[in-house]
């Protein structure tokens, strides 16, 4: 059930931050799906790679603070260590999945080790832009190839970014837990248009 707890906050998130005022078909939403997974490509060619272990230490600090205070540092330590990175882009990608699937009322399945696993074996001996070329892919593949639906071209992109991160030693939900709570200090829309 987390990925559709995750789901279901990045979705009331989204809402809360103007993203859903206009009505945007499927393929809008998959656009900047897949813009995020282009970002994460930018970032491993600048070999951008998150700083996990400074922004721990950094938040790990034990001295008492105000609320407002550890909001603020939170912000500095996310946009000192991890923003703009692989890893950021990936669970900003993970992100816009679960807001759709939110948006459209679709079930995430729960995914086992084994299929994780199953995914994180196709990047072998692939490289990092080809694998993400393959996840960006999927909608329209198993639409033509297998007549899938949202739901399982929605599913099926999740798993495929859940397998590269395995496949490249990302905690993908570590990512994405501390992108949603960078996400819900933004300010409406993020300043952009859509």
């Amino acid at each position: 059930m987390i990925l559709n707890e995750l789901r279901d906050k990045a979705y009331q998130c989204a809402i809360a931050h103007g993203w859903h005022e206009e009505d945007y078909s499927d393929e809008h939403f998959l656009c900047l799906i897949i813009s995020e997974l282009m970002e994460a490509v930018q970032a491993d060619r600048k070999d951008k790679r998150a700083n996990v272990a400074m922004f721990k230490e950094w938040q790990g600090n034990s001295l008492p603070l105000s609320q407002d205070t550890q909001t603020r540092r939170f912000k500095e330590d996310y946009e000192g260590y991890i923003k703009g990175s692989v890893e950021e882009e990936l669970a900003d990608a993970c992100i816009r999945i679960f807001d759709f699937t939110g948006l459209r009322g679709i079930y995430i399945h729960d995914f086992t080790e084994e299929d994780i696993d199953d995914f994180s074996q196709c990047c072998n001996n692939e490289t990092f832009a080809k694998t993400i070329y393959a996840i960006s892919t999927i909608p329209i593949r198993v639409e033509y190839e297998y007549d899938f639906q949202l739901k399982e071209q929605l599913n099926g992109m999740l798993l495929a970014i859940f397998g590269l991160a395995k496949h490249i030693n990302i905690d993908i939900l570590w990512h994405i837990e501390n992108k949603m709570r960078y996400n819900e200090l933004r300010p409406y829309k993020h300043g952009k248009r859509y």
